[in-house]
């Protein structure tokens, strides 16, 4: 269970605060939501207490994990043997998991891509949601702005 104020990572919709809990009655019966400030356009959501889990909201990572992510950036290769419309399916899971790895893993693999070939317009939006997705979180874990935080993701794409 979260509580007021916590840090928390929602795939969908990218880094935020648990504002506050509150009651609601919807369709004759009252439920307890968590409201949640979210960074991303600048979004309020309510969240029944008992979908957090099949949304997979999580906390944010500690700084020493998001390191360790920065350095996932450059391990390894992108899957070259798949199509473009394989890779949107495989690359839309590992947002939808809300693994930060997974994430990374999206980020590296495309930014690799893009370095060799002219991305299409699927993966270009998909780059540019994994990469909101980071930033809004290393906003969190680090307490920097957009800028700042867009900024430490390009130095670790391209150490």
């Amino acid at each position: 269970m979260f509580h007021i104020g916590d840090k928390i990572f929602y795939p969908v919709h990218g880094a935020g605060v648990i504002e506050s809990i509150v009651e609601k009655e919807f369709l004759g019966e009252k439920q307890s939501y968590y409201v949640l400030d979210m960074l991303l356009r600048e979004l309020q959501i309510m969240v029944p207490l008992n979908k957090i889990n099949d949304l997979h909201i999580r906390l944010v990572v500690e700084e020493r994990t998001l390191e360790a992510v920065f350095v996932k950036l450059h391990e390894g290769e992108p899957d070259m043997s798949v199509t473009a419309a394989q890779r949107h399916r495989i690359n839309m899971e590992k947002l939808k998991s809300g693994d930060i790895y997974e994430g990374a893993e999206v980020i590296r693999d495309l930014s690799w891509i893009s370095r060799t070939k002219n991305l299409g317009t699927g993966d270009k939006l998909m780059l540019d949601q994994a990469q909101q997705l980071f930033i809004s979180e290393v906003e969190l874990v680090k307490g920097v702005d957009t800028e700042e935080a867009s900024d430490l993701l390009k130095q670790a794409i391209h150490r």
